[in-house]
C-alpha cells in the first residue's frame, strides 16, 4: 500500500512562537509528490490555521 502516514504542523503559531498544534494524516505517496497543506484548528490559537507536512 503506498499510503504513508505524515504530522501535520502549524506553522502560524510556531512562528509567534507559541506551541503548534499537530494533526496525523495519510497521503499517497505515488499521486501526491508534494508536501501536504491544509486548514486545521489550532486550539491554542481558538481559530483555523495552515498547517503543513514536517519532515
Amino acid at each position: 500500500m503506498p499510503r504513508d502516514t505524515v504530522i501535520l504542523e502549524c506553522t502560524e503559531a510556531k512562528a509567534e512562537g507559541k506551541s503548534p498544534s499537530r494533526y496525523m494524516t495519510t497521503r499517497n505517496k505515488k499521486l501526491q509528490t508534494e508536501r501536504v497543506e491544509k486548514k486545521k484548528y489550532n486550539p491554542h490559537m481558538k481559530r483555523h490555521t495552515l498547517h503543513k507536512e514536517k519532515k
